[in-house]
């Protein structure tokens, strides 16, 4: 994790001493462990060793029989996160307080079509007056644009399943986005390219073990009064970092090794190396503010668990704090989500029990135990085929070999075990119907009976697009506050170019988010084929927006294709109608939206 690059401040602020820091650490580590029976910390290391399928850790039943597990939280956790993450999401930037009328966006697409075709230099870009409302529908446009392209630069659909996945086994998802100096973006502040500017966004996502809010009874991140990131790094990296920012011998000498199970999240996070010398580094985030209570900006400070200085005081150069998060299931009071596996536990290891003592009844019918006279049979008996036995001292054969015949397993222990489940199934929300373990006898009944089930799950939607809000809004805080004068790269229909950009010129604008989301990719290809296909039989659609549609990998080269329907005129079609089909408007995809400021 690495920050900006301004100079510090030559005093050190006595508030944000790291004796201060640390106690604030403590303090939320001992907040965590008061949470629930086992705390925070042991109950996510539990769910995330029950989520993977690890379930009989620690139960200490020996190896002499088979310990069967059927992992119903997985198959409950993976539906839920299909359902929640699997529909495509695309951002609409908006300034508040500017009109954008109809009249106003024909001039902004005016004046994007001229400098994308190169036609006309963008002089608006070195205006020093005031952005008009054109340039700044102009500016938001191209800024929805750059979120897609910025998303696919970070991995930003990864970044959105892992933090699910954190949401669903710990609780909380949280997704932090920092400032590298170190990226090239291959632009360059001169026309001779002998100056490159570097310096972009990145995103990782973090465990909410290793993040303390400043008030942990708020749920309200840019609320709250300091955060704090705490992450294990190594020793070496630290005292490089150290250095660089003017830290003496005896500051890097205090940079040693420890060991801090706090800062260790997963069932795997306790297995680490005691060779691996790494430490314990806090950086703390809090927001300086003017008389009249606006934020002037967002600064920090890096120290060690030792109390070592890695970084002094710094300026982030932004107005937000950087970190965005949502809760899988919200309790109130408390800043912190609550994971769904963890009240699920108990029906997981009955399950696991009813499943491994019928396992074992049946293998011990299957295959009974033999009780043999000794004084009878002398030879040693086995399992084999064929096998004489010689019975000696005139002893009758059944007498001297019985088998012991144990009870029959109940048809009731079955019927619990199997009700356990469905139920447990049920309760959560994803039944028969919705995991797809039913026969597609009526279609439309089974799609009216999935989307039923899905209701529920709206709220955990609904937060889970409230999070990519957040980081929308946060881009675009770095946007306009760090990116100074440079080019978006920009894609579209048209190809890839380039629109000038001046941050400083929008920073007093209030920014608006709206995430528009698109169809769920949970539907079947064979279903979306045959859409399509009722569609392009009725006439409803045209060759290009029906190849355009088709999922991807049904047809080879399927570009290719398209750019010689464009070209070649279509047969028993004159110019004008072929013209029309090709500027044809596309169909609106289905979808919600979902608005906030």
């Amino acid at each position: 994790m690495t920050g900006q690059n301004p100079k510090a401040p030559a005093g050190r602020n006595k508030e944000w001493e790291p004796a201060r820091i640390l106690k604030e650490y403590r303090r939320g580590v001992q907040f965590k462990n008061g949470l629930g029976k086992r705390g925070l910390y042991e109950q996510n290391r539990i769910n995330e060793r029950f989520f993977a399928g690890d379930q009989w850790h620690g139960a200490h039943c020996g190896e002499d029989r088979p310990l069967v597990r059927y992992n119903l939280l997985k198959r409950i956790g993976e539906y839920k996160m299909a359902v929640i993450g699997s529909s495509p999401l695309a951002v609409a930037y908006s300034a508040d307080g500017v009109p954008n009328t109809l009249e106003v966006q024909r001039e902004a697409k005016r004046r994007r079509d001229s400098i994308r075709s190169g036609s006309r230099t963008p002089e608006m870009t070195r205006d020093e007056t005031l952005p008009g409302d054109e340039e700044i529908s102009l500016v938001m446009s191209a800024l929805s644009d750059y979120f897609r392209v910025t998303a696919e630069r970070v991995k930003f659909d990864r970044l959105r399943e892992e933090a699910l996945r954190n949401a669903y086994c710990s609780g909380t998802g949280i997704l932090y986005t920092w400032w590298d100096e170190s990226i090239r973006t291959g632009l360059y502040a001169d026309l001779s390219r002998s100056q490159p500017i570097t310096g972009d966004i990145v995103c990782e996502v973090l465990d909410v073990e290793n993040v303390y809010f400043g008030d942990p009874n708020s749920d309200d991140i840019q609320g709250q009064p300091y955060l704090l990131i705490a992450q294990r790094r190594s020793v070496r990296d630290l005292r490089r970092e150290a250095a660089r920012w003017g830290a003496g011998r005896d500051e890097l000498e205090r940079i040693v090794p420890d060991r801090d199970p706090a800062c260790e999240p997963g069932a795997c996070g306790s297995g680490e190396l005691d060779l691996s010398e790494k430490t314990t580094v806090l950086t703390r985030m809090w927001k300086e503010r003017a008389p009249d209570g606006s934020v002037r900006t967002v600064k920090a400070i890096r120290i060690t668990s030792t109390g070592a200085v890695v970084r002094p005081e710094w300026e982030l150069g932004i107005r937000l704090y950087p970190l965005a998060a949502f809760s899988w299931e919200r309790r109130k009071g408390c800043a912190y989500g609550e994971s769904e596996i963890t009240y699920l536990i108990p029906n997981q290891i009955a399950v696991n029990r009813m499943l491994t003592a019928s396992v074992w009844s049946a293998m011990m019918t299957g295959m009974p135990i033999m009780v043999v006279d000794g004084d009878v049979v002398p030879d040693r008996i086995t399992n084999d085929p064929g096998q004489i036995i010689r019975i000696f001292g005139g002893g009758e054969p059944h007498q001297a070999v019985q088998y012991i015949h144990p009870p029959a397993v109940s048809s009731a222990f079955e019927g619990m075990t199997a009700s356990l489940v469905n139920g447990t199934l049920t309760q959560a929300g994803a039944n028969s119907v919705a995991l797809g373990d039913v026969r597609p006898d009526n279609t439309s009944a089974i799609i009216a009976a999935r989307e039923a089930s899905t209701l529920p799950l709206q709220l955990i939607q609904s937060r889970f697009y409230g999070l990519c809000e957040d980081v929308a809004r946060i881009w675009a805080e770095f946007w306009v506050m760090k990116y100074g004068d440079r080019a978006l790269k920009l894609e579209d229909g048209d190809g890839v170019w380039y629109l000038p950009f001046r941050g400083e010129r929008y920073r007093d604008l209030l920014i608006s988010v709206r995430i528009d989301v698109g169809a769920s990719t949970m539907w079947s290809e064979s279903q979306s084929l045959q859409t399509l296909d009722n569609l392009f039989d009725r006439g409803v659609i045209d060759t290009l927006q029906y190849l355009s549609r088709l999922p991807k990998g049904t047809v080879p080269d399927i570009t290719g294709l398209m750019q010689e329907i464009k070209k070649a005129p279509v047969a028993g079609q004159g110019p004008d109608k072929e013209e029309s089909n090709r500027t044809a408007p596309s169909q609106p995809k289905d979808g919600g939206k979902r608005s906030s400021r």
